[in-house]
């Protein structure tokens, strides 16, 4: 991988301790980690592996103890919150388990707000929402407000609004967490697609299937990358997903 182009993300001894009231919990501990362009990478293994931390880092939600986040080989190290938010609106999107949506904003504002506060034009945001929700199958559902919608449909709100305004990135964290089957399978077949046209995905799941959808899986556990293999036949045996079932269980 040392004479591919640039990754669209890469981290470098990522280290990460939560200090509550009891002891310290370390969620992330040293991970290093390169995503190419085009890639859809998912990270699997169970609850508490540090997971979600791990996305939050590379995403700009949170900041490491220690070790370097690279976008587009630029270094993050220096970027205030101000920064992060600018990135986060141009060149990564978040989709999160709970949606997020704005509960006051209807649907179509919601998708719409991350394109007019990256510089859009009114006109261009509203045909970029029109032609997203029209694909999403949310097409009428414009001028719902998010809780008048079902799960599966929110989701589908919240992936349009991380993809409005075109980032290189998508960072997907459980985004079928809190949906029933249908819904995820729903959010498997659209990021399978996104992912055909050239979307790179990085998607934390603990399920298994979602995580099949991938083309890499990294199995992370105890804060530590436990395996990373090619989801194309070549991985040595008790990797992939066997060994992603294995460490879910």
């Amino acid at each position: 991988m040392s004479n591919s182009p640039t990754p669209v993300l890469r981290a470098d001894g990522l280290v990460k301790t939560h200090h509550g009231e009891g002891a310290p919990a370390h969620a992330v501990r040293g991970v290093d980690l390169r995503v190419r362009h085009g890639e859809f990478v998912a990270i699997t293994g169970p609850s508490g592996a540090g997971k979600s931390t791990l996305l939050h880092l590379l995403g700009g939600l949170q900041r490491p103890d220690s070790g370097s986040i690279w976008l587009d080989g630029e270094c993050t190290d220096s970027y205030s919150e101000a920064r992060w938010a600018v990135e986060r609106r141009k060149r990564i999107g978040i989709v999160f388990q709970f949606f997020n949506l704005v509960s006051n904003l209807s649907v179509a504002d919601n998708v719409e707000l991350p394109a007019l506060l990256a510089g859009v034009s009114p006109k261009r945001a509203r045909a970029e929402r029109e032609e997203l929700l029209a694909e999403l199958g949310l097409g009428g559902k414009e001028r719902s407000m998010p809780g008048e919608l079902s799960g599966g449909e929110q989701q589908r709100v919240a992936l349009a609004r991380a993809l409005v305004n075109h980032p290189p990135l998508l960072l997907a964290d459980e985004p079928a967490g809190s949906l029933d089957s249908k819904g995820t399978r729903e959010v498997m077949r659209l990021l399978s697609r996104f992912h055909q046209r050239g979307q790179t995905i990085l998607l934390v799941t603990h399920d298994a299937r979602l995580a099949s959808a991938a083309d890499r899986v990294i199995s992370f556990f105890d804060g530590r990358i436990a395996d990373d293999a090619e989801l194309d036949g070549t991985q040595s045996p008790g990797t992939g997903i066997s060994g992603v079932l294995q460490l879910k269980d």
